[in-house]
């Protein structure tokens, strides 16, 4: 019998390439840049590999990155969900997107936001002043909800109304849930993408108030010189996870890209860069 997370790592292909992974007439996979051999040698190797069928078009690109997305959201919610020995806690696992006005103001360590909006909303010199950096709508997200004392308390007393009335852990403190994990998920890397979720990532850093977030990106773009572009440096996000690195990899071995192996090769010795598979247990940390 396969491991889950082996049997959810198939699932998770199996769904893209329902939804959205295709190789189009002219052998194009949707990952590829149609500009550029090598993004469609390797984009198609690995479509090749996780057994896609040829002659559908892409979706539109807009379509594509939303049920990358969705896709995403139900790989997470299917395996760290499982891990709760690991980690245990009330879990929730959701696609955010632009769908929640204030983004992460809703969440314990980003509450405060919410002032600034109110404050920025009747004042445009401080709205121009404070721009919209702190208005961040992560694609998929982790949270915790805050536990009850009687769960607390449940093998001997932990805590009591006199005790420990500020942590976010406790529901009685009348506190948001915590922002656990932000993925940002970008199914290609085309010009400022990689950029724009560096960006939201240091605005998750610069604007919390108490727990970091885990801070990750999932992609699923096959040119190891842009997926460097947003796994390389350290401070903003935690790893950038690929849709299929063991296949990547063997794709670059095959055409004898050198320098792409290099690449591939010393982000993942960089703890830069990891396989979608490393993500729902590196979440459990």
């Amino acid at each position: 019998m396969s491991s889950l997370i082996a049997e959810r790592r198939r699932a998770f292909h199996a769904d893209l390439l329902n939804e959205v992974l295709c190789v189009d007439a002219k052998g194009i996979a949707s990952n590829a840049d149609s500009s550029s051999t090598l993004s469609r040698k390797l984009a198609l190797r690995i479509a090749e590999k996780l057994k896609s069928e040829v002659g559908r078009d892409r979706l539109a690109g807009q379509t594509s990155g939303s049920k990358f997305e969705s896709i995403v959201e139900v790989y997470v919610f299917s395996t760290f969900l499982q891990l709760g020995h690991l980690r245990p806690g009330t879990w929730e696992v959701r696609k955010m997107g632009t769908r929640a006005k204030l983004g992460i103001a809703g969440f314990e360590q980003y509450g405060h936001l919410t002032q600034l909006a109110d404050l920025a909303s009747e004042n445009p010199m401080l709205a121009v002043a404070l721009g919209a950096d702190y208005v961040i709508a992560p694609d998929v997200i982790v949270l915790r909800r805050p536990e009850t004392d009687a769960f607390i308390n449940e093998g001997k007393e932990i805590v009591d109304l006199d005790i420990a009335r500020l942590t976010p852990i406790r529901s009685v403190n009348d506190v948001l849930p915590t922002l656990h994990a932000s993925i940002s998920c970008k199914w290609t890397l085309r010009s400022d993408r990689a950029q724009n979720a560096k960006s939201e990532a240091l605005n998750l850093v610069r604007n919390r108030k108490g727990k970091l977030p885990h801070i990750v990106a999932v992609t699923g773009e096959p040119m190891p010189s842009r997926i460097a572009s947003l796994a390389l440096g350290t401070g903003d996000l935690d790893c950038v996870y690929h849709f299929a690195l063991p296949e990547l990899r063997e794709a670059l071995d095959e055409y004898g890209d050198e320098s792409g192996i290099d690449m591939i090769n010393n982000l993942v010795i960089g703890k830069r860069l990891k396989d979608i598979a490393d993500l729902p247990l590196d979440l459990a940390i």
